[in-house]
C-alpha cells in the first residue's frame, strides 16, 4: 500500500464505500488510515462516543507550525435508494467525459484530491502545512463537523485557512447562510370530530404553526434588506416546512402531528433570536391547547444547527482561493456547509471545490473530467505555494 496512488485511483476506492449517512464510514476512515499510515503520515481518527459506527481523520504534513492549509471534506453521501442509476452507483464509471459514482461530485473528489494532496505533500519540501479532515454526518445537518474540529485543535497547530470542498466549480464562495431545524411534535387530544371543541386537533394546531411561518416569510421578503443579505437568493431569512405527517382518521381530531420547522437564516441575522422567536410562538399556541386540554402539548428538539459563513475581510483563505484560481467575482449560496463551524472556530474559511452542486444528490451523479483534472491542478498549485 506504499503506492501513490493518482487522484483518480483514490476516488475509485472512496466512491466504492457505500458511506450512506445512515450507516457506518468506518470502512473508508480505516482504509484512509492505512494509506497514511503506509506512508508515514501523523494522522488521528476519532470515533464518535455517542455512534461508534461513525468516525473522523485529520492528519498533518509539513513542519509543525502554525500558519497552514485544512483540506476539508465530508465522507458521508445521500442515499441511492428510489434513484434510476444508468450504473451502479457505488463504481466509478466513465462515459462522455463524465466519472458517474455516488460522491463523485458531493464531494469525494474533493476527498480524493485532498489525500492526494496530502500523499504528495509529504514528499514535497513544505515551508507551511499542510491537514487534511475527513468529517461525517454532513449530509444529516454538519453534525460531524463540530466535534471534530475541537479534537484536531487540540493536536494540530493552528492552520491560517481551511478550504471546505463542496463542489463550487472551483470558484470562491466566500458567504452562505446558517440553518437550523426544530423538530416538533403537536400533541392534541383525540375526540369524534363532531365534538371537536372538546378536543385538540394537533394537525390543525400545526397548521397554526405553518401559519406563523408564512406570516414570517412575507414579513422578511417584505423588509428592507441589508447589503450582506442582497447578496443571496433569496435576499432573506426563510422559514420552511417541507413534510408533516399526523391524524388517525377524517373524524377524529389528531392525536399527533410531527414536522421540521426549516431556518435558513442571512449573515448578520442571529439563529439564537429565531429560535426564540419560534420557541415564543410555540408557547403561546401551546397555552392556547391547554385551556381546552392541559393533556395537550407541543415538544421541541433541535436536529442540527449550522452556522452561517460571513464573508471576510481579505480573509487569508478567500486570498489564497483567488490567487490560485483566478476567480475575482463575489460567489454565495444559500445552502450551509461546514466552513461555517470553521469560521465560528476562529478559522479563516472558504468554500471551494470541484464540480457542479447541480448534480448532488441526484440519479447518475457524475463530476466532468475537466473539473476533475482542475481540481488536481488546484492541488498542485497549492503544493507549490505551500513549498514556496
Amino acid at each position: 500500500m506504499t503506492q501513490r496512488l493518482s487522484p483518480l485511483e483514490i476516488m475509485i476506492r472512496l466512491v466504492s464505500f457505500p458511506t450512506v449517512s445512515s450507516e457506518t464510514n468506518l470502512p473508508l476512515i480505516e482504509w484512509t488510515s492505512e494509506y497514511l499510515s503506509a506512508h508515514g503520515i501523523e494522522h488521528h481518527v476519532w470515533i464518535d462516543p455517542e455512534q461508534p459506527e461513525k468516525a473522523g481523520l485529520y492528519a498533518h504534513v509539513g513542519p509543525k507550525v502554525e500558519g497552514g492549509v485544512v483540506l476539508s471534506g465530508h465522507t458521508d453521501v445521500v442515499p441511492v435508494e428510489g434513484q434510476d442509476w444508468s450504473s451502479d452507483p457505488f463504481e466509478v464509471v466513465e462515459r462522455d467525459g463524465k466519472y458517474f459514482g455516488r460522491g463523485c461530485a458531493d464531494m469525494k473528489g474533493f476527498d480524493a484530491l485532498a489525500l492526494w494532496a496530502l500523499v504528495e505533500g509529504n514528499y514535497t519540501d513544505l515551508q507551511r502545512p499542510l491537514q487534511l479532515a475527513f468529517t461525517f454526518d454532513e449530509e444529516i445537518g454538519c453534525t460531524g463537523a463540530p466535534p471534530l474540529i475541537e479534537e484536531m485543535q487540540k493536536y494540530l497547530p493552528k492552520a491560517e485557512a481551511v478550504i471546505v470542498g463542496e463542489p463550487s466549480m472551483l470558484k470562491a464562495v466566500t458567504g452562505h447562510k446558517g440553518a437550523f431545524a426544530m423538530a416538533t411534535h403537536v400533541r392534541g387530544f383525540e375526540v369524534h370530530s363532531s365534538l371537536m371543541h372538546e378536543g385538540v386537533s394537533a394537525v390543525m394546531e400545526a397548521a397554526r404553526i405553518v401559519d406563523w411561518a408564512n406570516h414570517r416569510n412575507a414579513e422578511n421578503r417584505a423588509r428592507p434588506q441589508t447589503e450582506v443579505a442582497a447578496m443571496f437568493t433569496p435576499p432573506w431569512t426563510t422559514v420552511h416546512v417541507g413534510k408533516i405527517s399526523g391524524g388517525t382518521a377524517h373524524n377524529i381530531t389528531a392525536g399527533d402531528c410531527n414536522f421540521w420547522m426549516d431556518f435558513r437564516v442571512v449573515p448578520g441575522e442571529s439563529l439564537a433570536d429565531w429560535q426564540a422567536a419560534y420557541e415564543a410562538e410555540i408557547a403561546r399556541i401551546e397555552a392556547e391547547m391547554q385551556r381546552v386540554r392541559p393533556e395537550a402539548g407541543i415538544t421541541l428538539e433541535k436536529v442540527f444547527s449550522v452556522p452561517g459563513l460571513v464573508p471576510e475581510t481579505d480573509g487569508a483563505a478567500e486570498t489564497l482561493v483567488r490567487a490560485l484560481t483566478g476567480d475575482n467575482a463575489r460567489h454565495v449560496v444559500s445552502y450551509g456547509t461546514e466552513a461555517g463551524h470553521y469560521q465560528v472556530a476562529g478559522y479563516s474559511a472558504v468554500v471551494c471545490g470541484p464540480g457542479d452542486i447541480a448534480q448532488a444528490h441526484q440519479a447518475d451523479e457524475f463530476i466532468t473530467v475537466a473539473q476533475f483534472e482542475a481540481g488536481t491542478k488546484f492541488m498542485q498549485d497549492l503544493l507549490s505555494r505551500l513549498s514556496a
